[in-house]
C-alpha cells in the first residue's frame, strides 16, 4: 500500500506542476493577481506531495519490501540502518526522485521567502520551475517509476554497490543535487527576466543569494566527493578527471562566474546580458551532466548505466530546455541595456577577464570529456581515452592567471583604478609571494618549475587577499580596538569573500603538494616485512580476518614509526560482500597538515608466482593534502558567512510598479 501511496502523490505532483506551469505565467501576462498568487499555493503543493513519494520510498527501503523492484535492485534485509536509508537515492530511480524533492523544495522557497519579488517576476520564475518539474516528473513516471512492484517478490535484495555503502558518499549526492538543482531557480530568474525583457540591479539582488546557496552546496558536494574517493577506492587519488567528476565540476565553474558577474550587475548595471547567459549556461551543464550520467553512455561507480530509452527522453529534455532559453536570449539579449561603462584596468575589467578564463576552462573540460563520446560514435565503436595528461596540460595553465587576477581584483577600483595606486598596496604581498616561491624552491629542491610557480601564486593569492582586509578595517594604521570596530562593522559578505578566496589558496597549496612530491611504492609483503618509506619505518605484522555487518575482510597491520619512535599503527581492509559478490579495499591513513601516510591492502600476493604467501601493499606519502580539505571547508564556510549578509537576505526592494487588479481589465 505504501508503494502505492508514493505513486499516486508523484501523479498529483505532476498535475499541481502542470497547473502551475501555465496558470502563473498567463496571470501576469493578464494582470490577474489571483492567478499570479496560486503559484504560491500550488508550489507548496507540490513539494507536500513529491515529499510523501520520498518519505514512501525511504519506508519502503528501512523496511526492506522485496516487492517494490528498486528495493530488490538496491538492498538487502542484512544492510545496516543508515545505508537502507541512504539506499533510497543510491539507485537510478530514487536519485531522480531526490532531485525532483529538492526542485520543489527550492520551488517553495521562492514562494516563501522571496516576498520582495516583484509580483510578475515571481509568477513568471514560478512557471518556469514548473515547466522543470514536469519534464523530470514526466520522466520519472514514465520511464524511471521508483515504485515498480516485482512478482513473485524474492526472498531477499541484490544490496547496494558495496563502493557507496559509506558516510561520505552517503551525504554526497544530496549535497551535489543541491547544488545541481540549486541552479534552476537562477535559470528561472533568467527565463522570467528574458520573458519579461528587463534586467536590472533589483533583479541581481533577488539572484545572487540563491546563486552563492547552489554554489555553497555544489562546492561541498564535490570537495565531499572528492574526499571519498580518496580514502575509500584505495588509490591514493582525490581527483582523476573521471567524466562523471567532469560534469559536476563545469557547472562548478560556470557557476562560479555567474556569481561574480551577478555582483557587477547589482553593483554597476553591467553584464546584463553576459550574466543571463551564464544563468542559462550554469544550469544547462546541470542538465547535460544529467544526461551523460544517465544515459548509459558512460560506466563509472557514480554513474547510472540504464536502457537507451531514458538517454533519448533526458536527451530531449536538454534539447526543449537548453535550445528554448538559447533561442529566448538570441531574441531579448540584443534589446538590454549596456550598462555602466569602465576602463580595462578596473573591478569591473578584472571580474570580466575573471570570467572569461572560467568560460575557457569550462569548454575545455567539456571538450576533453565529451570528445571520446563524439570519437567512439562517429568511428564505428572505436574508443578513445582523454584523461589527466590532456587536462593537466590545458586546464591548469589557465588556472595561474585566474590565481593572479583574483589576487588583483579585490584591490582595482570600480569604473576605473589607476596602476600606480594598485601596484602601491599589492607590491608587499607581491615581494613575500616571489620569497615564499624561492624558498620552497631551496628547501624541495625537487620537481617541476610549474609546482614552485603554483605555490608562489597560491601565496600571492592568500597574502593579498589578507592585505585587502587588513585596508578595509586599516589595521596596522589605527589603534587595535579601531581595526575589531571596523572588522565587525563590514558587511558580512566582505568577510566572506576573504575568507572563500583564502580558502582557494590554502586547497592550491594542497593541489600542489600531493601532485607534485607525492610518493608511491607498490610492493608485496610478508609478516615481518620492514619497509624504509619517506622518512618513516613500517613493518607489515600480518593480516586477519574480520567480520562486518555484512561482509568479510582481511585487516592488514602495519607499525608505523618515525625517528626510532612509534608514531600511528594501520589497518589497512580488503572487505568481500557474499551478497554482491564484490570486493572493496578499505585505507588506512595517517594523517596531519604535513601529508599523509596512506596505506591500502590489496589482492594475496600469493595469486602471483613467486611470491607466495604474501600480500600486496600500495604505500603513499601525500604531501599537504588535508590542506585540499581545510581549503574547501573555507570555501563552503566563507560562502555561508556572505549567504547570512542581511542585504542578500532582506534582498532589493521591490519595483515600483503598479499593483495587479485582480480581474483584468476589459
Amino acid at each position: 500500500m505504501i508503494p502505492e501511496i508514493g505513486h499516486f502523490a508523484l501523479v498529483l505532483a505532476l498535475a499541481l506542476a502542470l497547473v502551475q506551469s501555465v496558470l502563473p505565467i498567463w496571470g501576469a501576462a493578464r494582470n490577474d493577481l489571483i492567478w499570479m498568487k496560486s503559484a504560491t499555493w500550488s508550489s507548496l503543493g507540490q513539494v507536500f506531495f513529491t515529499a510523501i513519494a520520498f518519505a514512501a520510498l525511504m519506508t519502503s527501503f528501512v523496511q526492506s519490501d522485496f516487492t517494490v523492484a528498486n528495493v530488490v535492485e538496491n538492498s538487502h534485509s542484512l544492510k545496516p540502518l543508515l545505508y537502507k536509508v541512504s539506499g533510497t537515492w543510491g539507485s537510478h530511480e530514487g536519485s531522480l526522485l531526490l532531485w525532483v524533492l529538492i526542485l520543489t523544495v527550492f520551488g517553495a522557497m521562492v514562494a516563501m521567502a522571496a516576498n520582495n519579488v516583484a509580483m510578475r517576476t515571481k509568477a513568471r520564475t514560478l512557471s518556469v520551475q514548473a515547466w522543470i518539474s514536469v519534464g523530470f516528473l514526466t520522466f520519472m513516471l514514465f520511464t524511471s517509476n521508483p515504485f515498480d512492484r516485482i512478482y513473485p517478490a524474492p526472498l531477499d535484495g541484490q544490496d547496494l554497490n558495496p563502493l557507496l555503502q559509506d558516510i561520505g558518499l552517503a551525504m554526497h549526492p544530496p549535497l551535489l543535487y543541491l547544488g545541481y538543482v540549486g541552479f534552476s531557480i537562477v535559470f528561472s530568474f533568467a527565463v522570467a527576466a528574458l520573458i519579461e525583457g528587463r534586467v536590472d540591479a533589483a533583479w541581481a539582488r533577488w539572484v545572487r543569494p540563491w546563486t552563492l546557496a547552489a554554489w555553497v552546496f555544489l562546492t561541498a558536494g564535490i570537495a565531499l566527493g572528492s574526499w571519498w574517493a580518496y580514502y575509500e577506492l584505495g588509490w591514493g587519488g582525490w581527483w582523476f578527471w573521471d567524466p562523471v567528476e567532469n560534469v559536476s565540476f563545469m557547472p562548478w565553474l560556470m557557476g562560479t562566474a555567474l556569481l561574480h558577474s551577478a555582483i557587477v550587475t547589482e553593483k554597476r548595471g553591467a553584464f546584463k546580458s553576459w550574466t543571463i547567459l551564464l544563468a542559462i549556461l550554469t544550469f544547462s551543464l546541470s542538465l547535460l551532466g544529467t544526461f551523460i550520467v544517465r544515459s548509459g553512455l558512460l560506466t563509472s561507480v557514480h554513474a547510472f548505466a540504464v536502457d537507451p530509452e531514458r538517454g533519448l527522453y533526458i536527451l530531449g529534455l536538454l534539447g526543449v530546455s537548453i535550445g528554448g532559453s538559447f533561442a529566448l536570449y538570441a531574441w531579448r539579449a540584443p534589446s538590454m541595456e549596456s550598462g555602466g561603462l569602465f576602463k580595462p584596468v578596473s573591478r569591473e575589467g578584472g571580474l570580466l577577464v575573471n570570467n572569461l578564463i572560467l568560460a575557457a576552462a569550462t569548454g575545455t573540460v567539456l571538450f576533453g570529456t565529451l570528445y571520446p563520446l563524439f570519437y567512439e560514435a562517429l568511428s564505428g565503436g572505436k574508443k578513445l581515452s582523454v584523461g589527466p595528461p590532456f587536462f593537466n596540460t590545458s586546464f591548469i595553465p589557465m588556472m595561474l592567471p585566474l590565481v593572479f587576477v583574483m589576487g588583483l581584483g579585490p584591490f582595482l577600483s570600480w569604473k576605473r583604478a589607476t596602476a600606480g595606486d594598485v601596484f602601491a598596496r599589492v607590491k608587499i604581498a607581491g615581494l613575500l609571494a616571489i620569497g615564499f616561491g624561492l624558498v620552497a624552491w631551496y628547501a624541495f629542491r625537487g620537481g617541476p618549475v610549474l609546482g614552485y610557480l603554483s605555490l608562489g601564486l597560491a601565496a600571492w593569492l592568500l597574502l593579498a587577499t589578507l592585505r585587502e582586509w587588513s585596508f578595509r578595517i586599516r589595521l596596522f594604521d589605527v589603534p587595535l580596538g579601531e581595526a575589531v570596530r571596523r572588522a565587525r562593522g563590514l558587511p558580512r559578505a566582505a568577510h566572506g569573500m576573504t575568507l572563500a578566496h583564502a580558502g582557494l589558496a590554502v586547497a592550491i597549496f594542497g593541489f600542489v603538494g600531493s601532485s607534485v612530491w607525492k610518493s608511491e611504492e607498490i610492493l608485496f609483503v610478508k609478516p615481518g616485512t620492514e619497509i624504509q618509506f619517506a622518512g618513516f619505518d613500517v613493518t607489515f605484522a600480518g593480516a586477519e580476518k574480520v567480520r562486518g555487518p555484512n561482509y568479510i575482510a582481511d585487516r592488514g597491520t602495519l607499525m608505523v614509526s618515525q625517528a626510532g619512535a612509534h608514531i600511528a599503527t594501520l589497518y589497512p581492509e580488503r572487505r568481500f560482500y557474499p551478497v554482491a559478490q564484490s570486493t572493496t579495499t578499505e585505507s588506512s591513513i595517517r594523517s596531519n597538515l604535513a601529508g599523509d601516510l596512506y596505506a591500502s591492502l590489496a589482492e594475496p600476493a600469493s595469486e602471483n608466482a613467486g611470491a607466495q604467501g604474501a600480500w600486496t601493499l600500495r604505500i603513499l606519502y601525500e604531501p599537504l593534502v588535508n590542506f585540499i580539505w581545510i581549503g574547501s571547508a573555507m570555501l563552503v564556510l566563507g560562502g555561508l558567512v556572505s549567504l547570512s549578509d542581511r542585504r542578500l537576505r532582506v534582498g532589493a526592494p521591490k519595483r515600483k510598479t503598479p499593483m495587479p487588479s485582480a480581474v483584468p481589465a476589459e
